[in-house]
């Protein structure tokens, strides 16, 4: 059933006219009137009518790409891609380009949810959501119910390096084989004699983290080396910083360590740093690698063991997808394969 703006302002408590006033933002409101009025649109989940030329379900020049930091190269590659693609591959009304507008949502799940919900409101014409997400129950049914509510309008739906969101019916899925990388990333470790093997991963809640990680411990556990695994790993955020401190306190725990897994190529140059100003030299001391292979990793010193995604390739797949000049994969779903690259930055202890 349609949400009507009577909807809105039998829920706000307010007329008509002071819900018009409020989204048009062309007459002042009291604060506390806008906020009660914002307050049941996103309830309702309201969707504003947009210019005459949009009024048709999902037939605007917008679209959007959510990242979770677009100053991390890894989402940067990625929204790069596809947005080249999107205003390349489908040009708009008049032969006008698509207007494809990054949102950054800062890692927050709120804010993730708050721009799909402006998305379609705005009848943008496609979405590729990007990054891994939140594992947690209650979020995920709220994605959905966001996905769903966009596709039923018409917009194409493409998630980018996340696994499939269980009850969205969206228009493709691209998943990274994180588990894989990782597995092969710590078999390379395990294969130069390596035991005592730190990790240091992402953010606990996100479902990146818990997939390296699993390929992770599924390599050393089938290597028959279980014992004290929660001891060798430290979590903390995708960047330089938590890989430094992580180190750190790796270190503190097991002095001996010899190699060191990084969550990202980011978190590897904080373990390198780390390392360097405890006297300790890479690799000749202690083995280190990261993954997904960004541009700055073959310039490292030493240059950086990792997985290298096809980043750009799968960037430009969605891309590609979202604005439909390629169709899906069967069911819907595909893999994207990662790469172990080996470089110089781990040895033999």
């Amino acid at each position: 059933m349609t949400v009507t703006l009577a909807d809105v302002a039998a829920r706000a408590r307010v007329s008509p006219a002071t819900v018009s006033r409020v989204l048009n933002g062309n007459y002042p409101v009291a604060a506390a009137t806008r906020e009660r009025v914002l307050r049941a649109v996103d309830e309702l989940d309201y969707v504003l009518n947009g210019p005459a030329s949009a009024l048709a379900a999902a037939t605007s020049d917008l679209v959007g790409i959510l990242v979770h930091d677009i100053a991390d190269p890894f989402f940067g590659i990625i929204a790069g891609a596809a947005q080249h693609a999107m205003v390349e591959g489908a040009p708009g009304r008049a032969g006008g380009e698509k207007l494809a507008v990054v949102c950054n949502t800062g890692g927050s799940p709120e804010r993730e949810l708050t721009y799909l919900t402006l998305l379609q409101r705005q009848r943008a014409a496609a979405v590729v959501l990007t990054g891994g997400a939140v594992d947690d129950p209650e979020h995920t049914a709220a994605t959905a119910a966001k996905l769903a509510r966009l596709t039923n309008g018409g917009t194409r739906v493409v998630l980018c390096g996340r696994p499939p969101v269980p009850g969205a019916a969206v228009t493709a899925t691209l998943t990274f084989d994180n588990r894989g990388g990782a597995r092969r990333l710590t078999e390379h470790l395990l294969s130069l004699g390596h035991e005592r093997i730190g990790y240091v991963a992402g953010p606990a809640e996100r479902t990146t983290t818990r997939h390296r990680l699993e390929g992770h411990l599924s390599a050393m556990r089938d290597a028959g080396l279980a014992a004290g695994l929660d001891r060798l790993t430290a979590h903390g955020s995708y960047d330089r910083r938590s890989g430094y401190d992580a180190t750190l306190e790796l270190l503190r725990r097991e002095p001996g360590l010899t190699a060191i897994a990084a969550a990202n190529d980011t978190v590897a140059l904080g373990v390198c740093a780390a390392l360097r100003d405890q006297g300790r030299r890479v690799p000749d001391d202690v083995s280190v690698a990261g993954f997904d292979d960004l541009p700055f990793s073959v310039d490292a010193a030493p240059a950086l063991t990792t997985v290298r995604l096809p980043l750009h390739e799968a960037g430009a797949r969605a891309g590609r997808l979202a604005t439909g000049t390629e169709a899906p994969p069967p069911g819907g779903v595909a893999t994207v394969g990662a790469e172990l690259v080996v470089r110089s930055s781990t040895a033999r202890p």
